[in-house]
């Protein structure tokens, strides 16, 4: 076969070859742009995004406002006032409005899915759901509980309160929604008779924990009290004992611990693994009311409605970079549900001074009796419990 061809063929030839190769070219830049646009993205979004998201979903769960809605709220306090503990029960123990009942979580971008408990319990039927914490723990597992036996007011039930572990099942259902106490999630022992918060130590608590199918930690609060408050005696790091340390240091040490122990532990293909993020206090008036306080505000007394908008004007807490930093150096990073943000605007839902039988003498003294670091039920919890329902199922 012979190669040759005639001029005009020949050129044709040619001018074919060249544009050929001018398309691979532009194709070639264009690819290179792409990946390197894409390796851009990736970095910026790495560098920018606030906290880990394991969630796929398009929706901005934890960015919105907060909306008044007349069908709020879920439940009434009078349907179970022997799940929800009296300094939680608002309503019982007198406080003389109601408005904070009446808002709703509205995403930025999308529609929560409204609670369905039955649901709940169809698509949990079989399964446990464990929460693991403190007191702020507690308070979502009760709001929990209230809000699936709301939706089936027949359904027979048992409920067993202890020390560190607690009990509620939904019988015909398999369902068991539990608490375990654990306030720094690390283990804390007495040895000689002094408390010893064990940084790197954590089996005592969390054998309990193992066979749950749904896990809800949360810690935090403890890690800052002093004096009186204060949950130990010492801590206990690297087999050195500390009379104190940095805060920040010790729950960063006391977190990385339980992500080692869940990364060892916990089957994620199984186990539906989540942290709650940091709840905030509202203390401090000058954070929502531009520096002015008058004699009812000089922390959450007599706060009946969230800060409007979707930001707050005050401080975010400084424990959430300690979170973010250990959640983001997980192998299976645990769900971060993040309420920091969308809390710190309901600086009406704390108890205040309705937090159980307190004495007229300390109602009559809301500066030092004010509860603002709980929330009432029902209220706040109830939302967090919704995130929760539609980051399981949704």
């Amino acid at each position: 076969m012979s190669l040759a061809c005639s001029q005009s063929s020949c050129n044709r030839l040619a001018s074919c070859f060249a544009v050929f190769f001018l398309v691979l070219l532009q194709t070639k830049i264009a690819t290179s742009a792409l990946i390197m646009s894409m390796r851009n993205h990736h970095n910026n979004y790495h560098h920018r995004r606030p906290m880990v998201r394991t969630n796929q979903s398009t929706c901005a769960l934890f960015l919105g406002s907060w909306v008044r809605d007349e069908s709020y709220p879920l439940y009434q306090s009078s349907y179970c006032p022997t799940i929800i503990d009296a300094e939680f029960n608002c309503q019982m123990y007198g406080r003389p409005d109601s408005e904070y009942l009446k808002y709703r979580w509205q995403p930025l971008n999308c529609e929560l899915p409204r609670f369905n408990g039955l649901e709940f319990l169809l698509k949990m039927r079989g399964k446990s759901m464990m929460f693991v914490g403190d007191s702020l723990g507690r308070n979502q597992w009760e709001s929990l509980i209230c809000m699936v036996s709301s939706s089936v007011p027949q359904a027979y039930t048992q409920m067993s309160r202890g020390d560190p572990f607690s009990i509620f099942k939904f019988s015909e259902y398999d369902v068991t929604i539990s608490f375990y106490k654990a306030p720094y999630l690390v283990d804390i022992d007495v040895v000689q008779g002094k408390r010893v918060l064990r940084l790197e130590e954590i089996s005592g608590n969390a054998n309990a924990w193992r066979n749950a199918d749904v896990l809800m930690f949360n810690t935090g609060h403890w890690w800052s009290h002093k004096g009186s408050l204060q949950g130990w005696d010492y801590m206990e790091s690297g087999g050195t004992y500390y009379q104190d340390m940095d805060r920040l240091v010790a729950l960063e040490r006391g977190l990385g611990t339980w992500a080692k122990w869940v990364d060892a532990n916990i089957d994620t293909t199984r186990t539906r693994v989540f942290f709650q993020s940091i709840s905030p206090t509202h203390y401090n008036p000058s954070e929502w009311s531009t520096g002015t306080t008058t004699a009812t505000t000089k922390n959450c007394y007599g706060e009946t409605a969230p800060v409007s908008g979707s930001t707050y004007p005050g401080e975010f807490p400084d424990q959430m970079r300690v979170v973010d930093t250990v959640i983001r150096g997980m192998q299976n990073p645990a769900y971060l549900l993040d309420i920091t943000m969308l809390s710190e605007l309901r600086k009406d839902g704390h108890p205040s001074i309705y937090s159980g039988d307190l004495s007229p003498q300390q109602r009559a003294n809301p500066d030092r009796s004010a509860d603002c670091s709980h929330w009432c039920l029902p209220g706040l919890p109830d939302t967090w419990n919704q995130l929760l329902y539609t980051a399981l199922f949704f």
